[in-house]
């Protein structure tokens, strides 16, 4: 059986999941996860596998957030970008084009147009360009909500976030998810120029985030290097493009589809090796799932805890090792004598 059709069997009689920049900017959370390189190659719908076992995810934007992102981009992109023009110091003269937007079945026409735009630099701002990524083997269609422009002589990235700037500094987690999103669209924008002869370097590794200043709608624009979130993306991506040994050592007929019983699906998911930690919590569907399965693990307790520990797996082990009750293994033996220290002092704080 080919590549192709075992990861169809894997996803059963549902419709592929389509990508898209959060999930694949997600992938760099839990780069050991086997369990989500294995269903988002062949294209599970997470979600759908969650409510079907009854372990719905709870996370995501909420209305409000949403609603408030939208305003504050059509704010950005009326009378042909005026605001945003102002934000980011470009000439009025310079060309704007807004490719609309369209249904699934016109997506290759809008990404043609970017192609088209792109290739013959006939535009200065583009509105709602269509970019393409290779994910293990998909094309899929990244539809910024962001314009990119050229700027110097280079292409751009501009993301638009609505959490606010306050005092010069904004929440570390948001920053960051938004540099990893912002860098999906800079690799498939390298990707579609190599595609057109050109040189990928001409789009800039600086990308320009625009969100509101302190507590108004005001806008303020901030630069941020994303090489990093580059290097990431590459590494993950090409992990997802190679599950081929995860997926050969799984058991014939292995299928997530969802018409199965709860119980079935439950045990189709023991077969592939999850790594839980708590940050999976807003990035993977399958996270609340994934905490139950890891409960009495110290897995569970975060990644710097299951480093600490030394590959001490079962918080039972850990205590058992810190009272003495159980022997060290040769391997265990510097965690055994941190764990004994550690329950000491805390005796000696709590007498």
């Amino acid at each position: 059986m080919s590549q192709s059709s075992r990861l169809d069997q894997l996803r059963g009689s549902g419709r592929a999941k389509r990508h898209n920049a959060r999930t694949i900017a997600a992938l760099t959370g839990n780069p050991g996860c086997n369990r989500r390189a294995v269903l988002d190659a062949a294209g599970v719908d997470k979600t759908g596998l969650a409510e079907r076992i009854g372990f719905p995810g709870s996370f995501g934007q909420s209305r409000f957030a949403l609603s408030r992102g939208n305003a504050f981009e059509a704010m950005l992109k009326a009378d042909d970008c005026a605001l945003l023009r102002s934000v980011l110091d470009v000439r009025d003269d310079l060309d704007y084009t807004d490719l609309g937007e369209d249904s699934d079945g016109t997506l290759g026409d809008r990404s043609a147009r970017t192609a088209d735009l792109l290739a013959g630099a006939r535009a200065a701002l583009i509105d709602h360009p269509l970019l393409t990524l290779d994910i293990a083997g998909q094309t899929v269609y990244l539809e910024p909500d962001l314009i990119a422009y050229a700027h110097h002589g280079r292409l751009q990235v501009v993301e638009i976030k609505s959490f606010a700037i306050i005092d010069d500094q904004a929440e570390s987690a948001k920053v960051s998810a938004a540099a990893v999103q912002a860098a999906v669209y800079v690799l498939a924008l390298r990707a579609l120029l190599t595609r057109l002869g050109h040189d990928p370097s001409l789009v800039s590794h600086e990308v320009v985030l625009v969100c509101p200043r302190n507590f108004s709608f005001q806008p303020v624009a901030v630069v941020l290097d994303v090489r990093k979130q580059l290097s990431t993306l590459r590494r993950q991506l090409s992990r997802l493009a190679s599950v081929t040994t995860l997926v050969d050592a799984l058991p014939a007929g292995l299928t997530f589809d969802l018409a199965l019983e709860p119980s079935e699906l439950v045990s189709a998911l023991g077969h592939i090796e999850a790594r839980y930690a708590p940050e999976c919590l807003s990035a993977c569907e399958l996270s609340v799932y994934c905490r139950s399965e890891a409960a009495g693990s110290t897995g569970a307790l975060g990644r710097t805890v299951r480093e600490a520990l030394g590959g001490i797996e079962s918080v039972e082990e850990v205590l058992a090792l810190a009272e003495g009750r159980m022997a060290p293994s040769e391997e265990q033996t510097e965690a055994a004598a941190v764990l004994q220290a550690a329950l000491r002092l805390r005796s000696e704080a709590l007498s």
